[in-house]
């Protein structure tokens, strides 16, 4: 199992990263500390583990509820502008992924400037109860050539705290390894880029 210390990325705010879970426990990085076992219920500086699942853990952090897959980091800025503000780490690779929802199912995200729109195959569309085959069908050029898309409206866009509705988006004919959230997401959020970081504030 692989170990990055992340450090907070804003002052006074708690963050925490999840790096493996076993035997009823997750093993959780606080505030940049030394690995510690979380049993459901304890409360450790602020972070409270709710619950587990196959290969995620449900926390509460600072008093909001933040759901992370091993590997994944949150922070939290303690309320101030909370709900409007997204901050992500960047992987070894400089790309930003993170977990969020589209109407509600979780998807895997990856922040994509170039893109357009958000951008997701038609298995994830399907998962997320998009009705695509309603959409404004089109072409679009990819790496492998033209592919046929359908455009559409999703209902609900949520990462962290911050939650969009009617999202345009785009679902192509065939799967993608995870989700791009392009430019009909990123758009509406003020960015801001801080060496490994990116904080993403909701404008509207």
């Amino acid at each position: 199992m692989s170990l990055v210390v992340l450090a907070a990325a804003v002052a006074g705010a708690t963050e925490v990263s999840l790096v493996g879970l076993y035997s009823g426990k997750a093993l959780v990085v606080i505030d940049g500390g030394k690995p510690r076992s979380v049993t459901p219920g304890v409360l450790n500086n602020g972070v409270k583990l709710l619950s587990l699942e196959d290969n995620a853990a449900v926390f509460e952090i600072d008093g909001r509820r933040q759901r992370l897959v091993i590997g994944q980091n949150a922070v939290s800025t303690g309320g101030v502008g909370g709900n409007d503000t997204i901050s992500l780490t960047a992987d070894p690779a400089g790309h930003f992924f993170t977990v969020g929802t589209i109407n509600g199912v979780p998807v895997r995200l990856l922040v994509d400037t170039g893109a357009t729109f958000i951008s997701m195959g038609m298995a994830d569309a399907i998962r997320a109860n998009v009705d695509y085959q309603k959409g404004q069908t089109g072409a679009m050029m990819t790496a492998n050539g033209s592919v046929r898309v359908w455009r559409v409206k999703l209902n609900s866009v949520r990462v962290g705290d911050v939650l969009l509705n009617q999202v345009d988006a785009v679902v192509h004919e065939s799967n993608l390894p995870v989700v791009l959230l392009g430019m009909s997401f990123l758009n509406r959020m003020e960015m801001k880029r801080d060496g490994q970081t990116m904080t993403l504030k909701k404008r509207y």
